[in-house]
Order: structure tokens, then sequence, then C-alpha cells
């Protein structure tokens, strides 16, 4: 493994990472502001966290199949 490929595979894993928390801060702070509640924040949570949650599962799915 080169330097480059080691740099650019923790960079993408760390940056999204960061990316993902982020979002979920953004989620969190909308719910907040709007003085959403607990089921509009769980709401707001299912709905725009979706998104995270496939594109996590989609990772995972990746992976497992690339290392069998």
């Amino acid at each position: 493994m080169t330097l480059e490929h080691f740099i650019s595979e923790w960079g993408l894993t760390l940056g999204l990472t960061a990316l993902m928390g982020f979002m979920v801060f953004i989620i969190w702070d909308l719910a907040r502001q709007s003085k959403a509640g607990k089921f509009g924040t769980l709401i707001l949570f299912i709905g725009l966290g979706a998104g995270l949650f496939g594109f996590t599962v989609k990772l995972v799915i990746q992976y497992l199949m690339e290392h069998q």
C-alpha cells in the first residue's frame, strides 16, 4: 500500500465521518430551533437521517463484498 493510497483512504473515511456527524448536529439544531418537541425531533431524525443510514449501510455492504 502506497502512502498516497493510505492517506486518501483514511482521509475519505475520517472526512465522511466528520461530515455525517456534522449533519446529525444540523438535524438536532434544526429540531431545537424550531421547538419541534420529542415527536417532531424523532420525525426529523427518521426523515433526514434515513439518507445517512442508507449511505452507511451501502458502505458496510461494499466492504463485506470486497473482503470475502
